[in-house]
């Protein structure tokens, strides 16, 4: 039953409680952005890019924070591997 809350938190570097963290970040910003849609459906002219401007930096941070993730996992592979392993 643990395995159900940690494996995929673990996939991505995180503990149950950073990963819940981030995840309550990117809901209430993609809240916010739902937010900025709605008012940009009623009013064209109010946040024409507000909500694709939040969109681009979620997904940007998601990226970077797996790229630091398999960084980290391709260093730590590294200094565990044989020597001669490492040539190839």
């Amino acid at each position: 039953m643990r395995d159900l809350f940690t494996k995929h938190p673990a996939s991505v570097g995180e503990t149950y409680l950073q990963h819940m963290g981030m995840a309550f970040s990117f809901a209430g910003w993609l809240a916010v952005a739902a937010l900025a849609a709605l008012v940009h459906a009623l009013l064209p002219p109010l946040c024409e890019k507000t909500a694709s401007r939040i969109i681009t930096r979620l997904h940007d941070r998601m990226v970077q924070n797996r790229c630091r993730q398999n960084s980290s996992i391709g260093e730590l592979l590294e200094a565990k591997m044989p020597e001669n392993a490492r040539r190839i």
